[in-house]
């Protein structure tokens, strides 16, 4: 019997093999891929997710103000996708009031946890800090 944690030796394994496979992995950074992708313009939104296709449908900041409470409610996990859908809701035309009150109501469904974290990635979004929360 192994005194070594299982967990442990797994995430190693996996570790040991992502070196092997790509030795450039060992240096990648999730922060700075996320940079790298820009916010499109509101006019772009609106023709590819809002009334540009479904004249009756949606509008663009209000999907994404959706998309943004069902990321608040999945948790840190989706923080990337947060910063993202923050900064396009902004760019689409919501207002700081507007995705405030998306972030609160998805509290009710993901948590204090989830809110208040959502909450600090916002304001790190509207400071220019994004990879910091």
């Amino acid at each position: 019997m192994s005194d070594q944690n299982p967990f442990e030796a797994m995430m190693r394994a996996g570790q040991d093999w992502a070196k092997a496979m790509g030795p450039a992995l060992e240096a990648f950074s999730p922060e700075a891929l996320e940079k790298l992708w820009p916010t499109m313009p509101k006019e772009m939104m609106e023709a590819f997710m809002g009334k540009g296709l479904n004249p009756e449908g949606l509008d663009a900041k209000t999907r994404l103000l959706l998309t943004l409470q069902g990321l608040t409610i999945q948790g840190a996990i989706a923080e990337p996708q947060m910063r993202l859908t923050m900064r396009h809701a902004l760019e689409a035309g919501a207002t700081e009031q507007e995705i405030n009150e998306t972030i609160a109501l998805a509290g009710l469904f993901g948590g204090a946890p989830a809110m208040t974290k959502a909450m600090q990635i916002f304001a790190n979004v509207q400071d220019g800090q994004e990879g910091e929360a």
